[in-house]
Protein backbone atom coordinates (compact mmCIF):
# COMPACT_ATOMS: atom_id res chain seq x y z
CA UNK A 1 0.00 0.00 0.00
CA UNK A 2 1.40 3.41 -0.94
CA UNK A 3 1.61 6.32 1.48
CA UNK A 4 -1.28 8.02 -0.33
CA UNK A 5 -3.50 4.98 0.25
CA UNK A 6 -2.87 4.87 3.99
CA UNK A 7 -5.25 6.43 6.50
CA UNK A 8 -4.09 9.21 8.81
CA UNK A 9 -3.91 8.21 12.47
CA UNK A 10 -3.60 11.11 14.92
CA UNK A 11 -1.68 10.99 18.22
CA UNK A 12 -3.02 13.13 21.08
CA UNK A 13 -0.74 13.51 24.11
CA UNK A 14 -2.23 14.41 27.47
CA UNK A 15 0.88 14.10 29.66
CA UNK A 16 0.66 17.73 30.79
CA UNK A 17 -2.99 17.38 31.84
CA UNK A 18 -3.97 13.78 32.60
CA UNK A 19 -0.37 12.84 33.39
CA UNK A 20 -0.21 15.68 35.90
CA UNK A 21 -2.76 13.78 38.00
CA UNK A 22 -0.16 11.12 38.79
CA UNK A 23 0.47 10.79 42.52
CA UNK A 24 3.65 12.71 43.38
CA UNK A 25 3.78 14.67 40.10
CA UNK A 26 3.42 18.44 40.13
CA UNK A 27 4.71 20.05 36.94
CA UNK A 28 6.23 23.51 37.13
CA UNK A 29 5.75 26.03 34.34
CA UNK A 30 9.25 25.39 32.97
CA UNK A 31 8.76 21.62 33.13
CA UNK A 32 5.55 21.87 31.15
CA UNK A 33 7.30 23.94 28.47
CA UNK A 34 10.21 21.49 28.31
CA UNK A 35 7.92 18.47 27.96
CA UNK A 36 5.80 20.24 25.34
CA UNK A 37 8.90 20.99 23.28
CA UNK A 38 10.00 17.35 23.49
CA UNK A 39 6.57 16.23 22.30
CA UNK A 40 6.63 18.78 19.51
CA UNK A 41 10.06 17.54 18.44
CA UNK A 42 8.76 13.96 18.44
CA UNK A 43 5.90 15.04 16.18
CA UNK A 44 2.66 14.23 18.03
CA UNK A 45 -0.39 15.86 16.47
CA UNK A 46 -1.95 17.32 19.62
CA UNK A 47 -0.53 18.38 23.00
CA UNK A 48 -3.11 18.90 25.74
CA UNK A 49 -1.42 21.56 27.85
CA UNK A 50 -3.67 21.57 30.90
CA UNK A 51 -6.79 23.18 32.32
CA UNK A 52 -6.61 27.02 32.11
CA UNK A 53 -8.13 28.56 35.19
CA UNK A 54 -7.83 25.41 37.28
CA UNK A 55 -4.48 26.37 38.82
CA UNK A 56 -1.87 29.16 38.44
CA UNK A 57 0.63 26.97 36.54
CA UNK A 58 -1.83 25.95 33.83
CA UNK A 59 -3.15 29.48 33.55
CA UNK A 60 0.38 30.88 33.13
CA UNK A 61 1.18 28.17 30.60
CA UNK A 62 -1.71 29.17 28.36
CA UNK A 63 -1.05 32.88 28.78
CA UNK A 64 2.51 32.43 27.52
CA UNK A 65 3.66 31.72 23.98
CA UNK A 66 4.62 28.05 23.79
CA UNK A 67 6.99 27.67 20.78
CA UNK A 68 5.58 24.68 18.89
CA UNK A 69 6.49 23.96 15.27
CA UNK A 70 4.53 20.82 14.39
CA UNK A 71 2.09 19.98 17.21
CA UNK A 72 -1.21 21.70 17.95
CA UNK A 73 -1.73 22.93 21.52
CA UNK A 74 -5.05 22.00 23.15
CA UNK A 75 -6.74 23.67 26.12
CA UNK A 76 -8.78 21.30 28.30
CA UNK A 77 -11.94 22.16 30.20
CA UNK A 78 -15.54 21.24 30.86
CA UNK A 79 -18.69 21.85 28.90
CA UNK A 80 -20.75 24.78 30.13
CA UNK A 81 -22.75 24.47 33.29
CA UNK A 82 -26.50 24.12 33.17
CA UNK A 83 -28.56 27.24 33.79
CA UNK A 84 -26.23 29.69 32.08
CA UNK A 85 -25.17 30.48 28.54
CA UNK A 86 -21.79 29.54 27.08
CA UNK A 87 -20.80 33.21 26.97
CA UNK A 88 -21.65 33.60 30.66
CA UNK A 89 -19.68 30.55 31.84
CA UNK A 90 -16.32 31.78 33.13
CA UNK A 91 -14.71 28.33 33.09
CA UNK A 92 -15.65 27.63 29.49
CA UNK A 93 -14.59 31.09 28.40
CA UNK A 94 -11.13 30.65 29.91
CA UNK A 95 -10.71 27.49 27.84
CA UNK A 96 -11.95 29.12 24.65
CA UNK A 97 -9.84 32.26 25.16
CA UNK A 98 -6.63 30.37 26.01
CA UNK A 99 -3.68 30.75 23.62
CA UNK A 100 -4.37 27.43 21.95
CA UNK A 101 -5.87 26.66 18.54
CA UNK A 102 -7.89 23.70 19.85
CA UNK A 103 -10.13 22.89 22.82
CA UNK A 104 -11.05 19.59 24.42
CA UNK A 105 -14.07 19.66 26.70
CA UNK A 106 -15.17 16.80 28.92
CA UNK A 107 -18.84 15.84 28.89
CA UNK A 108 -20.84 13.26 30.81
CA UNK A 109 -21.81 10.28 28.64
CA UNK A 110 -23.19 8.06 31.40
CA UNK A 111 -26.81 8.79 32.34
CA UNK A 112 -26.09 7.81 35.95
CA UNK A 113 -23.57 10.66 36.29
CA UNK A 114 -25.94 13.12 34.64
CA UNK A 115 -28.62 12.22 37.15
CA UNK A 116 -26.49 11.96 40.28
CA UNK A 117 -23.43 14.17 39.77
CA UNK A 118 -24.88 16.96 37.61
CA UNK A 119 -28.47 16.62 38.83
CA UNK A 120 -29.85 17.74 35.48
CA UNK A 121 -31.97 16.12 32.78
CA UNK A 122 -30.42 14.11 29.95
CA UNK A 123 -31.61 16.73 27.46
CA UNK A 124 -29.91 19.52 29.42
CA UNK A 125 -26.66 17.58 29.26
CA UNK A 126 -27.02 17.30 25.48
CA UNK A 127 -27.82 21.02 25.27
CA UNK A 128 -24.64 21.81 27.24
CA UNK A 129 -22.55 19.72 24.82
CA UNK A 130 -24.09 21.42 21.80
CA UNK A 131 -23.69 24.97 23.14
CA UNK A 132 -20.09 24.40 24.25
CA UNK A 133 -19.00 22.99 20.90
CA UNK A 134 -20.72 25.77 18.98
CA UNK A 135 -19.09 28.42 21.19
CA UNK A 136 -15.65 26.91 20.63
CA UNK A 137 -16.14 26.64 16.86
CA UNK A 138 -17.48 30.21 16.71
CA UNK A 139 -14.25 31.36 18.36
CA UNK A 140 -12.26 29.74 15.56
CA UNK A 141 -11.09 26.80 17.64
CA UNK A 142 -10.87 23.14 16.68
CA UNK A 143 -13.37 21.63 19.10
CA UNK A 144 -13.18 18.19 20.71
CA UNK A 145 -15.44 16.44 23.20
CA UNK A 146 -14.20 13.82 25.66
CA UNK A 147 -17.16 11.53 26.37
CA UNK A 148 -16.37 10.67 29.98
CA UNK A 149 -17.17 7.08 31.10
CA UNK A 150 -18.45 6.41 27.59
CA UNK A 151 -18.17 2.62 27.80
CA UNK A 152 -19.91 2.42 31.18
CA UNK A 153 -22.54 4.77 29.80
CA UNK A 154 -23.01 2.71 26.68
CA UNK A 155 -23.54 -0.46 28.69
CA UNK A 156 -26.13 1.30 30.87
CA UNK A 157 -27.93 3.34 28.23
CA UNK A 158 -26.55 2.93 24.69
CA UNK A 159 -29.05 5.32 23.12
CA UNK A 160 -28.03 8.22 25.37
CA UNK A 161 -24.29 7.54 25.03
CA UNK A 162 -24.61 7.56 21.23
CA UNK A 163 -26.72 10.73 21.41
CA UNK A 164 -23.83 12.46 23.20
CA UNK A 165 -21.54 11.58 20.31
CA UNK A 166 -24.09 12.62 17.69
CA UNK A 167 -24.83 15.93 19.41
CA UNK A 168 -21.16 16.89 19.53
CA UNK A 169 -20.53 15.96 15.89
CA UNK A 170 -23.67 17.74 14.66
CA UNK A 171 -22.63 20.89 16.58
CA UNK A 172 -19.31 20.92 14.72
CA UNK A 173 -16.84 18.97 16.88
CA UNK A 174 -13.79 17.85 14.93
CA UNK A 175 -13.27 14.92 17.30
CA UNK A 176 -15.37 13.00 19.78
CA UNK A 177 -13.24 10.82 22.06
CA UNK A 178 -14.61 7.67 23.67
CA UNK A 179 -13.18 7.49 27.19
CA UNK A 180 -12.69 4.37 29.30
CA UNK A 181 -12.39 6.63 32.32
CA UNK A 182 -12.19 4.03 35.08
CA UNK A 183 -10.07 1.63 33.01
CA UNK A 184 -12.40 -1.30 33.60
CA UNK A 185 -13.34 -2.21 30.03
CA UNK A 186 -11.56 -5.12 28.33
CA UNK A 187 -10.22 -5.28 24.73
CA UNK A 188 -13.04 -7.42 23.29
CA UNK A 189 -15.65 -5.05 24.74
CA UNK A 190 -13.76 -2.04 23.44
CA UNK A 191 -13.62 -3.50 19.94
CA UNK A 192 -17.31 -4.43 19.88
CA UNK A 193 -18.62 -1.11 21.22
CA UNK A 194 -16.28 1.04 19.14
CA UNK A 195 -17.30 -0.93 16.04
CA UNK A 196 -20.93 0.03 16.69
CA UNK A 197 -19.98 3.71 17.05
CA UNK A 198 -17.89 3.63 13.86
CA UNK A 199 -20.71 1.94 11.93
CA UNK A 200 -23.02 4.80 12.90
CA UNK A 201 -20.70 7.82 12.62
CA UNK A 202 -17.59 6.71 10.72
CA UNK A 203 -14.10 6.78 12.22
CA UNK A 204 -12.62 9.99 10.86
CA UNK A 205 -13.84 12.01 13.86
CA UNK A 206 -13.73 9.38 16.61
CA UNK A 207 -10.89 8.93 19.13
CA UNK A 208 -10.05 6.65 22.06
CA UNK A 209 -8.86 7.49 25.59
CA UNK A 210 -8.07 4.56 27.91
CA UNK A 211 -6.81 4.04 31.45
CA UNK A 212 -4.70 1.15 32.68
CA UNK A 213 -6.61 -0.11 35.71
CA UNK A 214 -6.73 -3.67 34.34
CA UNK A 215 -3.32 -3.40 32.65
CA UNK A 216 -5.05 -3.23 29.25
CA UNK A 217 -4.79 0.46 28.28
CA UNK A 218 -2.41 -0.15 25.36
CA UNK A 219 -4.31 -3.25 24.23
CA UNK A 220 -7.62 -1.36 24.49
CA UNK A 221 -6.22 1.50 22.40
CA UNK A 222 -5.02 -0.91 19.71
CA UNK A 223 -8.40 -2.68 19.74
CA UNK A 224 -10.11 0.67 19.18
CA UNK A 225 -7.75 1.47 16.30
CA UNK A 226 -8.55 -1.89 14.74
CA UNK A 227 -12.25 -1.11 15.16
CA UNK A 228 -11.86 2.18 13.31
CA UNK A 229 -10.94 5.16 15.54
CA UNK A 230 -8.49 7.61 14.01
CA UNK A 231 -7.25 9.46 17.10
CA UNK A 232 -5.39 7.82 19.99
CA UNK A 233 -4.90 9.59 23.32
CA UNK A 234 -2.32 8.72 25.94
CA UNK A 235 0.62 9.92 28.01
CA UNK A 236 4.38 9.54 27.95
CA UNK A 237 5.48 6.63 30.15
CA UNK A 238 1.83 5.91 30.92
CA UNK A 239 1.53 8.67 33.52
CA UNK A 240 -1.93 9.30 34.96
CA UNK A 241 -4.13 8.95 38.00
CA UNK A 242 -4.47 5.56 39.71
CA UNK A 243 -2.75 3.05 37.39
CA UNK A 244 -2.08 5.55 34.62
CA UNK A 245 -3.17 6.15 31.03
CA UNK A 246 -2.41 4.38 27.77
CA UNK A 247 1.36 4.53 27.39
CA UNK A 248 2.30 6.41 24.22
CA UNK A 249 5.90 5.32 24.69
CA UNK A 250 4.65 1.81 23.91
CA UNK A 251 1.87 2.71 21.48
CA UNK A 252 3.86 4.95 19.14
CA UNK A 253 6.57 2.40 18.20
CA UNK A 254 3.94 -0.35 17.95
CA UNK A 255 1.92 1.71 15.49
CA UNK A 256 5.01 2.66 13.50
CA UNK A 257 6.79 -0.69 13.47
CA UNK A 258 4.20 -3.46 13.71
CA UNK A 259 1.80 -4.92 11.17
CA UNK A 260 -1.03 -4.47 10.39
CA UNK A 261 -0.69 -0.83 11.53
CA UNK A 262 2.34 -0.10 9.34
CA UNK A 263 0.40 -1.26 6.29
CA UNK A 264 -2.76 0.75 7.03
CA UNK A 265 -1.81 3.98 8.77
CA UNK A 266 0.20 7.12 8.26
CA UNK A 267 1.40 8.98 11.38
CA UNK A 268 2.80 12.50 11.67
CA UNK A 269 5.58 10.99 13.79
CA UNK A 270 8.25 9.78 11.40
CA UNK A 271 10.50 6.74 11.73
CA UNK A 272 13.62 8.86 11.99
CA UNK A 273 12.27 10.39 15.22
CA UNK A 274 11.80 7.05 16.99
CA UNK A 275 15.43 6.95 18.23
CA UNK A 276 14.57 10.08 20.25
CA UNK A 277 11.86 8.18 22.14
CA UNK A 278 14.16 6.74 24.78
CA UNK A 279 15.84 10.03 25.66
CA UNK A 280 12.46 11.80 25.80
CA UNK A 281 11.12 9.07 28.10
CA UNK A 282 14.16 9.24 30.40
CA UNK A 283 14.16 13.02 30.46
CA UNK A 284 10.54 13.02 31.64
CA UNK A 285 11.47 10.64 34.47
CA UNK A 286 14.26 12.95 35.53
CA UNK A 287 12.02 16.02 35.40
CA UNK A 288 9.44 14.43 37.70
CA UNK A 289 12.19 12.90 39.83
CA UNK A 290 11.00 9.32 39.42
CA UNK A 291 13.09 6.25 38.60
CA UNK A 292 12.69 4.93 35.07
CA UNK A 293 10.85 1.64 34.64
CA UNK A 294 13.69 -0.70 33.71
CA UNK A 295 11.25 -3.25 32.31
CA UNK A 296 9.22 -0.84 30.19
CA UNK A 297 8.60 -2.05 26.62
CA UNK A 298 10.85 -0.51 23.98
CA UNK A 299 12.57 2.11 26.20
CA UNK A 300 13.30 0.22 29.44
CA UNK A 301 16.90 -0.49 30.35
CA UNK A 302 16.07 -4.21 30.33
CA UNK A 303 13.93 -4.16 27.18
CA UNK A 304 16.81 -5.61 25.15
CA UNK A 305 18.90 -7.11 27.96
CA UNK A 306 19.81 -10.80 27.98
CA UNK A 307 21.61 -12.76 30.67
CA UNK A 308 24.17 -15.53 30.11
CA UNK A 309 23.15 -18.71 28.34
CA UNK A 310 21.92 -19.89 24.97
CA UNK A 311 19.97 -16.67 24.25
CA UNK A 312 23.03 -14.48 24.74
CA UNK A 313 25.22 -16.51 22.40
CA UNK A 314 22.44 -16.68 19.80
CA UNK A 315 21.87 -12.92 19.91
CA UNK A 316 25.54 -12.30 19.13
CA UNK A 317 25.21 -14.38 15.97
CA UNK A 318 21.69 -13.36 14.96
CA UNK A 319 20.00 -10.59 17.01
CA UNK A 320 16.71 -10.85 15.11
CA UNK A 321 16.24 -14.38 16.51
CA UNK A 322 15.37 -13.14 20.01
CA UNK A 323 14.61 -9.41 19.60
CA UNK A 324 11.25 -8.38 18.18
CA UNK A 325 12.79 -5.16 16.78
CA UNK A 326 16.30 -3.75 16.53
CA UNK A 327 16.76 -1.73 19.76
CA UNK A 328 18.41 1.12 17.85
CA UNK A 329 15.07 1.85 16.18
CA UNK A 330 13.80 3.35 19.44
CA UNK A 331 17.14 4.72 20.66
CA UNK A 332 17.79 1.77 22.96
CA UNK A 333 20.71 -0.62 22.96
CA UNK A 334 21.33 -4.30 23.42
CA UNK A 335 22.91 -5.45 26.65
CA UNK A 336 24.52 -8.86 27.15
CA UNK A 337 25.21 -8.89 30.84
CA UNK A 338 28.17 -11.31 30.82
CA UNK A 339 29.60 -10.56 27.37
CA UNK A 340 32.22 -8.04 26.30
CA UNK A 341 31.07 -8.29 22.71
CA UNK A 342 28.38 -5.67 23.26
CA UNK A 343 29.42 -2.11 23.87
CA UNK A 344 31.71 -0.57 21.30
CA UNK A 345 29.15 -0.36 18.49
CA UNK A 346 26.58 1.08 20.89
CA UNK A 347 29.01 3.75 22.05
CA UNK A 348 29.95 4.60 18.47
CA UNK A 349 26.27 5.06 17.66
CA UNK A 350 25.88 7.36 20.67
CA UNK A 351 28.94 9.37 19.62
CA UNK A 352 27.41 9.74 16.17
CA UNK A 353 24.19 11.07 17.67
CA UNK A 354 26.24 13.59 19.67
CA UNK A 355 28.22 14.64 16.56
CA UNK A 356 31.44 13.31 18.09
CA UNK A 357 33.70 11.94 15.38
CA UNK A 358 35.33 8.81 16.81
CA UNK A 359 36.81 6.02 14.73
CA UNK A 360 36.26 2.44 15.88
CA UNK A 361 40.05 2.04 16.05
CA UNK A 362 40.65 5.16 18.15
CA UNK A 363 43.29 4.23 20.75
CA UNK A 364 41.31 5.85 23.58
CA UNK A 365 37.91 4.40 22.73
CA UNK A 366 38.16 1.39 25.04
CA UNK A 367 39.33 3.64 27.87
CA UNK A 368 36.33 5.92 27.33
CA UNK A 369 33.88 3.00 27.32
CA UNK A 370 35.40 1.64 30.52
CA UNK A 371 35.19 5.04 32.19
CA UNK A 372 31.53 5.53 31.27
CA UNK A 373 30.62 2.09 32.61
CA UNK A 374 32.59 2.78 35.80
CA UNK A 375 30.84 6.09 36.33
CA UNK A 376 27.39 4.61 35.67
CA UNK A 377 28.10 1.99 38.32
CA UNK A 378 28.81 4.89 40.70
CA UNK A 379 25.45 6.50 39.98
CA UNK A 380 25.95 8.66 36.90
CA UNK A 381 23.20 8.51 34.30
CA UNK A 382 24.23 9.79 30.89
CA UNK A 383 21.01 8.83 29.11
CA UNK A 384 19.40 11.95 30.58
CA UNK A 385 22.53 14.11 30.69
CA UNK A 386 23.61 14.51 27.09
CA UNK A 387 25.85 17.50 27.76
CA UNK A 388 27.81 15.74 30.52
CA UNK A 389 28.35 12.74 28.24
CA UNK A 390 29.62 15.08 25.55
CA UNK A 391 32.05 16.78 27.95
CA UNK A 392 33.32 13.47 29.33
CA UNK A 393 33.89 12.08 25.85
CA UNK A 394 35.72 15.18 24.67
CA UNK A 395 37.86 15.20 27.81
CA UNK A 396 38.95 11.56 27.59
CA UNK A 397 39.57 11.84 23.85
CA UNK A 398 41.84 14.82 24.50
CA UNK A 399 39.56 17.24 22.66
CA UNK A 400 38.29 19.39 25.57
CA UNK A 401 40.08 22.76 25.84
CA UNK A 402 41.40 23.72 29.25
CA UNK A 403 39.08 26.69 29.60
CA UNK A 404 39.64 27.23 33.31
CA UNK A 405 40.69 25.46 36.48
CA UNK A 406 38.79 25.59 39.74
CA UNK A 407 41.12 26.07 42.68
CA UNK A 408 38.46 25.95 45.38
CA UNK A 409 34.91 26.82 46.29
CA UNK A 410 33.03 27.45 49.51
CA UNK A 411 29.33 27.82 50.33
CA UNK A 412 27.89 29.43 53.44
CA UNK A 413 24.22 29.08 54.37
CA UNK A 414 22.96 31.52 56.97
CA UNK A 415 19.62 31.33 58.72
CA UNK A 416 18.72 34.45 60.69
CA UNK A 417 16.06 37.00 61.57
CA UNK A 418 15.75 40.03 59.30
CA UNK A 419 14.90 43.57 60.38
CA UNK A 420 11.19 42.73 60.40
CA UNK A 421 11.70 39.74 62.65
CA UNK A 422 11.10 37.18 59.93
CA UNK A 423 13.27 34.07 59.60
CA UNK A 424 15.22 34.12 56.32
CA UNK A 425 17.82 31.83 54.79
CA UNK A 426 20.54 33.20 52.54
CA UNK A 427 23.36 31.45 50.71
CA UNK A 428 26.72 32.88 49.73
CA UNK A 429 29.28 31.10 47.53
CA UNK A 430 32.94 31.91 46.90
CA UNK A 431 34.71 30.40 43.89
CA UNK A 432 38.41 30.73 43.03
CA UNK A 433 39.34 29.93 39.44
CA UNK A 434 42.32 30.25 37.13
CA UNK A 435 41.74 31.36 33.54
CA UNK A 436 44.81 31.36 31.32
CA UNK A 437 47.12 31.97 34.27
CA UNK A 438 44.97 34.76 35.71
CA UNK A 439 43.40 34.09 39.09
CA UNK A 440 39.83 35.21 39.78
CA UNK A 441 37.78 35.12 42.96
CA UNK A 442 34.05 35.63 42.67
CA UNK A 443 31.32 35.82 45.29
CA UNK A 444 27.68 35.13 44.51
CA UNK A 445 24.51 35.23 46.56
CA UNK A 446 21.35 33.25 45.95
CA UNK A 447 18.20 31.82 47.47
CA UNK A 448 19.93 28.47 47.83
CA UNK A 449 23.44 26.98 47.68
CA UNK A 450 23.14 25.94 44.03
CA UNK A 451 21.79 29.31 42.96
CA UNK A 452 24.64 31.04 44.82
CA UNK A 453 27.25 28.74 43.26
CA UNK A 454 25.80 29.35 39.82
CA UNK A 455 25.97 33.12 40.35
CA UNK A 456 29.56 32.98 41.61
CA UNK A 457 30.79 30.66 38.86
CA UNK A 458 29.45 32.84 36.07
CA UNK A 459 30.21 36.20 37.66
CA UNK A 460 33.67 36.49 36.15
CA UNK A 461 35.22 33.97 33.79
CA UNK A 462 37.64 36.47 32.33
CA UNK A 463 37.88 36.16 28.56
CA UNK A 464 34.95 33.71 28.54
CA UNK A 465 32.46 35.93 30.37
CA UNK A 466 30.74 37.22 27.22
CA UNK A 467 30.24 33.69 25.89
CA UNK A 468 28.09 32.66 28.88
CA UNK A 469 26.04 35.83 29.37
CA UNK A 470 22.88 34.17 28.09
CA UNK A 471 23.43 30.92 30.00
CA UNK A 472 20.56 30.23 32.38
CA UNK A 473 19.96 27.47 34.90
CA UNK A 474 16.38 26.29 34.28
CA UNK A 475 15.86 23.34 36.61
CA UNK A 476 17.55 21.35 39.34
CA UNK A 477 16.74 17.80 40.43
CA UNK A 478 18.19 15.73 43.26
CA UNK A 479 17.94 11.97 43.64
CA UNK A 480 19.22 9.96 46.58
CA UNK A 481 20.78 6.77 45.19
CA UNK A 482 21.06 4.92 48.49
CA UNK A 483 19.71 5.53 51.96
CA UNK A 484 21.21 6.92 55.12
CA UNK A 485 22.86 10.18 56.08
CA UNK A 486 25.94 9.30 53.99
CA UNK A 487 23.90 8.60 50.87
CA UNK A 488 25.27 9.08 47.38
CA UNK A 489 23.44 11.90 45.62
CA UNK A 490 22.83 12.46 41.91
CA UNK A 491 22.06 15.96 40.71
CA UNK A 492 20.59 16.73 37.28
CA UNK A 493 20.70 20.31 36.04
CA UNK A 494 18.88 21.69 33.02
CA UNK A 495 20.32 24.78 31.30
CA UNK A 496 19.43 26.88 28.28
CA UNK A 497 20.60 29.88 26.30
CA UNK A 498 19.13 32.46 23.94
CA UNK A 499 19.21 30.02 21.01
CA UNK A 500 16.45 28.03 22.70
CA UNK A 501 18.62 24.94 23.11
CA UNK A 502 18.33 23.10 26.43
CA UNK A 503 20.87 20.67 27.78
CA UNK A 504 21.24 18.45 30.82
CA UNK A 505 24.27 17.81 32.99
CA UNK A 506 24.80 15.41 35.87
CA UNK A 507 26.95 15.32 39.00
CA UNK A 508 27.34 12.53 41.55
CA UNK A 509 28.90 12.75 45.00
CA UNK A 510 28.34 11.88 48.63
CA UNK A 511 28.05 15.64 49.10
CA UNK A 512 25.02 17.36 47.56
CA UNK A 513 26.84 20.66 46.99
CA UNK A 514 29.81 18.93 45.37
CA UNK A 515 27.52 17.00 43.02
CA UNK A 516 25.72 20.24 42.12
CA UNK A 517 28.99 22.06 41.49
CA UNK A 518 30.24 19.35 39.13
CA UNK A 519 26.99 19.48 37.13
CA UNK A 520 27.29 23.29 36.92
CA UNK A 521 30.88 23.01 35.64
CA UNK A 522 29.77 20.63 32.88
CA UNK A 523 27.02 23.04 31.87
CA UNK A 524 29.43 25.96 31.52
CA UNK A 525 31.99 23.90 29.62
CA UNK A 526 29.28 22.61 27.27
CA UNK A 527 28.19 26.19 26.60
CA UNK A 528 31.79 27.21 25.84
CA UNK A 529 32.21 24.22 23.51
CA UNK A 530 28.88 25.09 21.88
CA UNK A 531 30.12 28.63 21.25
CA UNK A 532 33.39 27.16 19.82
CA UNK A 533 35.28 29.29 22.32
CA UNK A 534 39.03 28.59 22.56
Amino acid sequence: MSLDDKQKLYIFDTTLRDGAQTAGVDFSFEEKRSIAQDLDKLGVDYIEGGFPGANPTDTEFFESDVPLTSSKLVAFGMTKRAGRSASNDDGLQMVINAKAPATCMVAKAWDFHVDVALNISLQENLDNIEASVKASVAAGKEAMIDCEHFFDGYKANPDFALLCVETALTAGARWVILCDTNGGTLPDEIFDIVSIVIAKFGGDSIGIHTHDDTGNAVANSLAAVSAGVRQVQGTLNGLGERCGNANLTSLIPTLLLKKPYTDKFNLSIKHDMLPELLSISRRLDELINMPSDKNAPYVGENAFTTKAGIHASAIVKNPATYEHIAPELVGNKRRLLVSNQAGKSNFLAEFKRMNIDVDAKHPKLNMLIAEVKKRESEGYSYESANASFYILAKKLLGELPDFFKVESFRVIVERRFNAKGHVITQSEATVKINVGGVRYMSIGEGNGPVNALDAALRKDLGIYSDAIKDLELVDFKVRILNGGTEATTRVLIESRDDTGERWFTVGVSENLIDASFNALLDSIRYKLMKEKTT
